[in-house]
């Protein structure tokens, strides 16, 4: 009888214990850095700004002597095109961007922050600062640094880089 049950056992597909999936802890811990980055963005006065509507005007703010495409965010951000098409549309509506084309190649727009989303750049900074300042005293620097490593090994590896 104990045979039959370790072999029926054996059958069963394996479970995993939630709090040791590495999907799921990210999961958990993008949700609690969401709604820290919402707090800081609220007493920073950009609640009306998505959070990763501040990461790209931080980005194309870091760039402007580029020329930057729908392609450049979406590596950059690890997001697919159609998300990144959804973004931009929204941050043209609310005037953060504009798109202008290219000389050489009419059919290429690059992004380009306006003077409202150039405006909004330093109360990013401060809720983006604020945060991170927040997550780095959680760890030591060779923790983070660890961290970090890891992180982007795990991303390289889920992205086939």
């Amino acid at each position: 009888m104990f045979e039959e049950e370790e072999k029926l056992k054996a059958k069963r597909p394996q479970c995993i214990y939630v709090g040791d999936a590495i999907g799921h802890e990210i999961k958990a811990v993008n949700h609690l850095m969401h709604r820290k980055m919402l707090e800081s963005a609220a007493k920073n006065g950009v609640d009306k700004v998505t959070i990763m509507h501040g990461w790209i005007i931080a980005y194309l703010y870091n760039n402007q002597d580029n020329d930057i495409f729908q392609k450049n965010l979406e590596s950059e951000f690890s997001i697919s095109r159609s998300s990144v098409t959804n973004i931009l549309q929204l941050m043209e509506k609310k005037g953060y961007i504009k798109r202008e084309s290219v000389e050489n190649d009419a059919r290429l727009k690059k992004i380009v922050l306006t003077e409202k989303g150039i405006s909004i750049k330093s109360s990013i900074d401060k809720a983006i600062i604020s945060n991170e300042q927040e997550f780095d005293s959680i760890f030591t620097p060779e923790e983070k640094q660890t961290f970090l490593f890891l992180i982007r090994k795990l991303k390289a590896g889920i992205s086939g880089q």
